[in-house]
């Protein structure tokens, strides 16, 4: 009777258990699933990730690539704000320009093109062709408030490097590949992140370009970019100029960058970065504050006194912004501290 009851028991609570197990299924069925990041869905190769190595699952990524960074753009809702959220990425831009006199960030065409990136019209020239595809529309949106999206950046950085990996790791270097790379180093120098961008341009010249030749237009851009990555955050003048001799390149905007920070001559430094496109203004914001700090000792050698909108305006920067980046040490004068003073005159 016993062991009868047990079962009995048991029974009943196996019945009773797949009742309740139905009505838990239905209590959790009502909770939202888990979304997962689309660009977080593969590893790093090198890490032992080998669902990338597969060509179909390669391009398929970079379609969710590109979809996110179209995203990103329409989300920022316009350039200026676009600019915002490549600047707060920017981890070395230790002397921002002001808006006022710096060419705006040129935006990129969409990245499922290998065509020449051109810039938005503009006041500012470009020196790269307009390319058969069109350009990233920003869809106009109502922001009243200023909205952070840099977060998706890093993300994007992150998944390209997967994939720039896996591309290596198949030894693939046909179009898409050049594809792949070319937005890489765009996108990568617009954020100022060489972690990304030049070992990019490195592989892409020497490794890729022997197999699958870069059209001349892809070439010149990205031997320029190396050159002046080369001058202006490596400061190796001289590698520079041996780069450019032997690419033989020739672009009269890269020899005047380079004509500038050898004469030290902030006039053509100022005239040459109001006239190139975006991305070369990020990279030649590198060297923007020891060329800045060199103009500065020199006006200090070569003047008494200055008007101080004359030295803010020249140097594009407010007087506390002198005096807390560049450590300038000279005092305001005048009644209405209208007049820098550099060095006074000892009455004999």
């Amino acid at each position: 009777m016993q062991r009868k009851g047990v079962r009995a028991f048991s029974g009943h609570s196996y019945g009773h258990t797949g009742h309740h197990h139905g009505g838990g299924g239905n209590h959790y069925s009502r909770l939202k699933p888990v979304e997962l990041d689309p660009l977080s869905e593969y590893g790093l190769p090198s890490k032992g990730e080998k669902r990338l190595l597969s060509p179909k699952v390669q391009e398929s990524y970079y379609s969710k690539i590109a979809e996110r960074y179209l995203a990103f753009c329409t989300e920022a809702g316009d350039k200026d704000n676009l600019q915002k959220q490549f600047a707060r990425l920017a981890v070395a831009d230790t002397t921002p320009s002001s808006s006022a006199s710096s060419p705006v960030i040129s935006v990129p065409p969409s990245p499922l093109t290998s065509a020449p990136f051109t810039a938005l019209p503009l006041p500012t020239p470009t020196s790269l062709p307009t390319g058969s595809f069109p350009d990233i529309t920003f869809i106009a949106t109502d922001n009243s408030k200023e909205q952070d999206h840099s977060g998706s950046l890093p993300s994007i950085l992150s998944a390209l490097r997967k994939l720039r990996e896996a591309l290596v790791a198949t030894q693939r270097r046909d179009p898409f590949t050049i594809q792949v790379y070319l937005f890489a180093i765009r996108l990568g120098i617009l954020a100022k992140s060489f972690e990304s961008y030049y070992p990019a341009l490195l592989y892409l010249l020497r490794s890729v370009h022997p197999f699958s030749n870069l059209t001349s237009v892809e070439l010149a851009e990205c031997v320029s970019y190396l050159v002046l990555d080369t001058a202006c955050r490596r400061q190796d003048l001289a590698g520079a100029f041996k780069l450019r001799k032997e690419y033989k390149l020739k672009d009269k905007k890269v020899d005047a960058v380079l004509k500038a920070l050898v004469g030290d001559n902030y006039v053509l430094w100022r005239r040459v970065k109001r006239g190139v496109d975006g991305y070369r203004v990020k990279l030649m914001e590198f060297a923007d504050g020891d060329v800045k700090r060199r103009t500065l000792m020199a006006m200090g050698r070569a003047y008494l006194s200055l008007p101080r909108e004359f030295l803010e305006g020249q140097m594009e920067e407010s007087w506390e912004g002198l005096r807390s980046k560049y450590g300038v040490g000279w005092e305001l004068g005048g009644e209405k501290g209208e007049k820098v003073v550099i060095r006074k005159v000892g009455r004999g």
